[in-house]
């Protein structure tokens, strides 16, 4: 198994140069073709109306173009200097439904956690969360913090026996199959440690995969939680990718995410695989 068709989500913000950077060198891992998509907020630099409303709308355009042409003169720029095969996209449209529709088309996304500092971080209201829930593909989030050293050496996977989790654990392979180091953490709560022995489960399914993973159970403490103690183990165990499901579900027009999700992408601390 391997990663083909990686896409990446391109914007403004400060830390698209390191996403693209990361996922060139991830292109050249499994020698795939890489995808930019443009997707920006359409409304961060409309004016307000007003008398002069029709020159300013004008000038933000002009901007916006701007904006775009650099974008794309840098990806591809860094695709060329990189000698990987690439293409630009950046779709009309709402944001999240065009993201959505070019995601379908790819083996694996990158995506970046927003930067609640940085303005141009923002596309849409939960765009990433959206996206994981919304386009049927794993995608691996990239925190907004720090530098991204090392991806895919030592592993922590998060197990709950969900269908999230064993989709998760299986659209990671390509990254699995290359660690040195994996390792299956079970989470049990309020004592009970009836899922132990699905790591056994795991480990013996990874193993048919080429690859040898460890597991352990770790208690539940009482006042943190799941989510907190994953960050946890990631710091604990020196993680630099942690692989799990994405959970949530859509109500109405909106989509509801999960405690462990939403923690997760609020403060992950190293890139995560996730899927749903």
């Amino acid at each position: 198994m391997s990663y083909k068709t990686l896409l990446v989500h391109l914007d403004d913000s400060r830390r698209c140069e390191a996403r693209v950077a990361l996922s060139l060198e991830l292109a050249q891992r499994w020698d795939a073709h890489l995808i930019g998509l443009y997707v920006v907020c359409q409304d961060m630099f409309r004016p307000m109306f007003g008398p002069h409303a029709p020159l300013s709308l004008a000038r933000a355009e002009a901007q916006e173009a701007e904006r775009r042409e650099l974008a794309e003169d840098a990806f591809l720029g860094a695709a060329e200097r990189a000698g990987r095969s690439a293409e630009w996209r950046a779709p009309s449209g709402p944001a999240l439904d065009a993201a959505l529709l070019h995601a379908r088309h790819a083996d694996l996304l990158v995506l970046g956690q927003p930067d609640p500092r940085d303005p141009a971080a923002y596309v849409a209201p939960h765009f990433v969360g959206d996206v994981l829930l919304g386009a049927g593909r794993p995608a691996l989030v990239i925190p907004y913090a720090g530098d991204v050293r090392m991806l895919g050496e030592n592993v922590l996977v998060a197990w709950d026996g969900s269908r999230e989790a064993a989709r998760a654990v299986a659209d990671a392979l390509p990254l699995l199959q290359r660690a040195r180091h994996v390792g299956i953490e079970i989470v049990s709560t309020h004592g009970q440690h009836a899922h132990a022995s699905e790591g056994i489960d795991v480990a013996a399914w990874l193993e048919g995969h080429g690859v040898r993973a460890s597991f352990s159970t770790t208690p539940h403490p009482i006042g943190v939680g799941t989510g907190a103690t994953l960050l946890n183990l990631v710091c604990d165990l020196h993680a630099d990718l942690l692989v799990m499901g994405a959970y949530g579900h859509a109500r109405a027009r909106e989509r509801v995410f999960g405690g462990v999700t939403r923690t997760m992408l609020e403060s992950m601390t190293v890139p995560m695989l996730m899927a749903h």
